[in-house]
């Protein structure tokens, strides 16, 4: 790949592992892991990203600071993407720019309106912070939403090279909606952000900077005789599968510490946030169930001020443009499979005189798990009550997946054979999310991996944190 390219270990058994674990503990998160306030400082420098295939690649990126003296961050780390920013819809939100790359860099925010800067030098899109210098840009979040931040300089490169992030604006007053109305309820979501790499571009730019011979003035960038685009990695929140699957700030991935398994539930509301932070459009396709998207670049699919979501359309893939962000609610509740998803028994026929028997049996279920019956009550009355009518072959008649549990039921495990069954152990729905551009789930040429991850449905005996 490039002469810094090393071996890694953590490969597929690692990331299998780590999904595993999570599968066990529970130890993702409910909300998006980012960073809430009104006043960020980041700061623009290079590094290294790792991919599951051995590859180091350097790469530019925005790591979260503290304070607003540039001449203190030392120790802040790049990361791919950059830190997500979460703020508080109609707060005045202040982000110092600090710069230690040897070009010109700034930040763009797409969808804010009234954006000032003060301090650098002007650009074409945006104030500009020269190497060594700083640059500090207001605006009031008026709009809640999901956002990109970027660089406006120099953007066919440097959007290339990592310098990317994403931004939430909750609404104000309306906790677990994604706006203000509350046709945008959830219960849990998660942020993912697509982009795309050329490694050739990423190596091309190192040589230019390493070349460099000190005397370069502030408006220097690098030029280099660069071939044809053309991506070979496909990333989901900066990461690779099957990467995608490990946990936040896993060791082996210090530059790409945001997980992209998205876990829930059956019956809740999951609220994925979809970035298409890259230069290519991505057909990010989901399976087990359609989303609804409830908005588009922050604004929400709605006929009139009050109606809420009204216009919101069912898709099973998100077509997404350079640039876009989606707003998308992903539900799973087994309904319409033609069995009860918890293998109860109660009644295989239902009558509707015997409904009422079929409801104890769910209600003490229910207590078991310590949920609301309501969150179990979502099959057909038809489905309630009738297990799977599965003879399971003999282990020499049969492959095991990874994903299998040993038991067709939800949260319920069985014998597999050695070595079968890693990341079934704790009873749970694996449903793969992924690009349904083949090429982009490769890692450099190799299947599987790139744009791929899964969505987890956890039984309600998993805590999700």
């Amino acid at each position: 790949m490039n002469k810094h390219s090393t071996p890694r270990l953590a490969g597929w058994l690692s990331a299998a592992c780590a999904a595993g674990a999570l599968a066990l503990v529970g130890n993702a998160a409910a909300a998006i892991v980012g960073t809430s306030g009104t006043s960020f400082t980041l700061v623009a420098k290079a590094d290294y990203i790792s991919t599951p295939d051995g590859a180091s690649l350097y790469n530019w990126g925005y790591a979260l600071g503290s304070g607003t003296d540039c001449t203190q961050q030392t120790t802040a780390k790049m990361q791919y993407p950059g830190p997500t920013l979460i703020v508080e819809q109609g707060a005045t939100v202040t982000i110092t720019l600090c710069n230690q790359l040897p070009t010109k860099v700034s930040v763009i925010f797409p969808g804010q309106s009234g954006v000032t800067a003060s301090g650098g030098t002007p650009g074409k899109v945006a104030m500009e912070a020269p190497p060594g210098g700083s640059v500090t840009y207001t605006f009031n979040a008026s709009n809640a939403g999901t956002y990109t931040y970027q660089s406006g300089t120099q953007m066919q490169v440097q959007l290339e090279m990592g310098l990317i992030g994403a931004m939430v604006v909750r609404p104000s007053a309306a906790p677990n909606q994604a706006y203000g109305h509350a046709g945008t309820r959830f219960d849990r979501e998660h942020l993912v952000v697509l982009s795309e790499i050329d490694p050739v571009w990423h190596e091309a730019v190192r040589v230019a900077v390493e070349g460099r011979s000190g005397t370069e003035g502030p408006d220097w960038i690098p030029s280099p005789a660069l071939p044809p685009r053309n991506p070979l990695y496909w990333f989901i929140n900066g990461r690779n599968a099957p990467d995608t699957m490990s946990s936040d700030n896993a060791e082996h991935l210090p530059t790409q510490p945001y997980s992209a398994i998205l876990r829930m539930h059956p019956g809740e509301r999951l609220l994925m946030r979809v970035v298409n932070a890259g230069r290519d459009l991505h057909p990010f396709h989901h399976h087990g169930n359609n989303t609804w998207t409830l908005a588009v670049d922050g604004r929400m699919l709605a006929s009139g001020a009050a109606t809420g979501p009204d216009l919101a359309r069912s898709d099973n893939t998100l077509r997404m443009v350079p640039g876009q962000t989606v707003d998308a609610i992903y539900e799973w509740t087994g309904k319409g499979l033609g069995w009860d998803v918890y293998g109860l028994t109660c009644n295989n026929t239902l009558p509707a005189t015997d409904a009422a028997s079929c409801d104890a049996v769910y209600a003490a279920y229910a207590t078991q798990v310590g949920v609301p019956v309501a969150r179990l009550l979502h099959q057909d009355p038809s489905e309630r009550g009738k297990p799977l009518p599965t003879v399971i072959p003999s282990a020499l008649e049969m492959t095991f997946g990874d994903m299998y549990s040993g038991s067709p039921f939800l949260g319920s495990t069985g014998g597999v054979p050695v070595g079968a069954g890693r990341l079934g152990s704790g009873g749970a729905y694996f449903h793969m999310t992924h690009s349904h551009n083949e090429r982009e789930i490769i890692n450099n040429g190799v299947f599987p991996g790139g744009m791929m991850t899964m969505v987890v449905i956890e039984p309600w005996t998993v805590q999700i944190d």
